[in-house]
């Protein structure tokens, strides 16, 4: 098993991104075999359980209530909504359940609801994950005692290219709200965007950033860019599909036990770019047919992509597998829909 290391520096992450493409991918391939089963894939579902008025201008974001987009905002969704998408998520293959939440900082009641989502689709034998802006360290407390397994924080691009992306919060908010997810003993999920119009470099700077925190991300998200019409980046150039798998692969090099998810964006991948990800490390994806305000490959899709492949998804636990009861709570859930009004963020988890 290889160790981690937290003392990458920039030097040495641009130097992997400069490797000639075969290399890097057999070297990314080489971390993922010793570290991981590279015939499994963890299977997330996302969904948005407070959409659009966000006070925050992140420029990738259909959600921000400074951009015209016209996404419908809708306030939080009910305990009993929430819980049949996460019982129909589980029945359609999916282990983690995460809920995102257009928030700057969630308030007192808005949490204590969140909160009692968490403690219930933890009933269900899956994991947990909420992404719901900055956290006070006494807020994570709170959604570790409810159950939360992770929360989602991205950092989004490197500390140097952040102020183009987003004025209305700093990088170090940030990363204060890793370290107080970090204290309250809860699994973290953080990664960044692909796209934004950033350098090699600061993608190198990003992945440094998330490889020096004093214990690696669990998960890291890898997005794509959805360019959405209305925000600012709706013309940003496309990136390239090789820079965007060099990405992946980098991240499964520096950050070799984390869950490398291949994140927004994978609607306009094909098949093999998504296969090429697989290779390059990447070994979760978002699944249903929803990411918070963009398009997702639809269940049937990723089933029959896997197979092509010989992989397949990451198995529930054992013990929630074998209990009829769990079982029975999602013989007869809904299919998995997604209200357009509910349409998760482009890239924000």
């Amino acid at each position: 098993m290889i160790e981690a290391r937290h003392d990458w520096t920039l030097a040495q992450a641009e130097a992997l991104f400069a490797l000639p493409f075969p290399e890097l991918m057999f070297r990314a391939q080489q971390v993922h075999q010793q570290c991981h089963d590279v015939t499994r894939v963890q299977m997330s579902t996302l969904l948005s359980i407070k959409t659009g008025a966000c006070p925050e201008d992140c420029a990738y974001c259909p959600q921000s209530v400074r951009f015209e987009t016209g996404l419908e905002n809708e306030p939080l969704l009910p305990l009993e909504v929430v819980v049949a998408r996460a019982q129909a998520a589980r029945a359609a293959g999916a282990t983690r359940f995460c809920m995102g939440a257009a928030f700057r900082s969630p308030k007192r009641r808005d949490l204590e609801k969140i909160s009692a989502m968490v403690r219930e689709v933890s009933k269900l034998g899956m994991e947990t994950c909420v992404t719901a802006g900055m956290l006070e360290p006494e807020q994570a407390q709170e959604l570790k005692a409810a159950g939360l397994d992770y929360y989602n924080h991205n950092l989004d691009t490197s500390p140097e290219f952040y102020s183009q992306i987003i004025s209305t919060r700093c990088y170090q908010d940030r990363l204060d709200t890793l370290a107080a997810v970090r204290a309250a003993d809860l699994k973290v999920c953080c990664g960044g965007i692909v796209g934004m119009g950033e350098s090699q470099r600061d993608r190198a700077q990003l992945l440094v950033v998330l490889a020096q925190l004093p214990v690696h991300p669990e998960s890291v998200p890898i997005n794509q860019l959805v360019r959405v019409p209305g925000t600012p980046l709706e013309n940003a150039a496309p990136v390239d599909p090789f820079d965007f798998i060099r990405t992946i692969a980098v991240a499964r090099i520096m950050l070799p036990q984390a869950q490398v998810r291949l994140s927004a964006g994978r609607e306009s991948m094909s098949d093999e770019l998504q296969a090429l990800a697989f290779l390059a490390g990447a070994n979760s994806i978002f699944y249903g047919e929803k990411l918070l305000t963009t398009g997702n490959p639809d269940v049937a899709r990723d089933q029959a992509l896997l197979r092509r492949l010989g992989m397949q998804p990451e198995d529930l636990p054992q013990a929630v597998a074998s209990d009829p009861a769990a079982n029975g709570a999602t013989a007869n859930a809904a299919p998995i829909v997604h209200s357009p009004a509910a349409r998760p963020t482009a890239a924000s988890a």
